[in-house]
């Protein structure tokens, strides 16, 4: 399971901005790159001013994110602006704006920066499993239960919680370890969904 599959729900309610964007002009890359650079943005600002009480902007912006990420790849394929160079933004752009928007918990007192940054470099490789199952043979992986959405959802909560109750702040080295073993279960999931599918794409081949 993950919130990832309730993404063409989503997709359907954004359709309206979808098409408001193609009629003026905004393409699909444009949108990609707004988005990491928004979340470069925000990541800078909660580095720069290191209280839980501006944590409320992270759910908030998270959601933002996650509509850009839809309307991007909407755009992509319902008008015809799909292209390798889209594709490594949007790869590259997911990998640049989970760092720049996670790593800011470390610079909070009484957080578990050491298990934050494993977080991190797990999230990095599920979303390079995920790809690397491409070059495979398999589909895009985008399996959970700690997928992208996921981890917005996790983290956007986390920060609305800390920032009115400062004191939830150590609940971190109860939160964190508990992601990253959702995690390592993800990149499971990914490599063994990925192995199966390759393999049942085989068989008819082979008879």
């Amino acid at each position: 399971m993950t919130i990832y599959n309730l993404k063409p729900r989503f997709q359907n309610l954004l359709h309206p901005f979808v098409t408001a964007l193609h009629k003026y002009g905004i393409t699909a890359n444009q949108v990609t790159l707004s988005a990491m650079l928004l979340s470069i943005a925000v990541g800078s600002l909660l580095i720069l001013f290191p209280s839980a009480a501006f944590y409320w902007l992270l759910p908030i912006f998270l959601f933002i994110r996650m509509a850009l990420n839809a309307i991007d790849g909407m755009l992509a394929r319902e008008h015809h602006q799909q292209s390798h160079l889209g594709a490594i933004y949007n790869e590259l752009g997911d990998v640049i704006s989970d760092v720049a928007l996670y790593l800011p918990f470390c610079f909070l007192s009484n957080v578990s920066s050491v298990s934050l940054l494993v977080i991190l470099f797990l999230a990095i490789l599920t979303e390079f499993i995920g790809v690397l199952a491409q070059t495979l043979g398999a589909s895009r992986r985008y399996d959970g239960p700690m997928g992208k959405s996921d981890r917005a959802f996790v983290f956007g909560a986390y920060g609305l919680v800390i920032a009115f109750f400062p004191s939830a702040l150590s609940w971190s080295h109860y939160l964190f370890p508990f992601v990253i073993i959702l995690l390592l279960v993800t990149c499971y999931q990914r490599v063994i969904n990925a192995l199966h599918e390759i393999k049942s794409t085989e068989q008819p081949q082979s008879k």
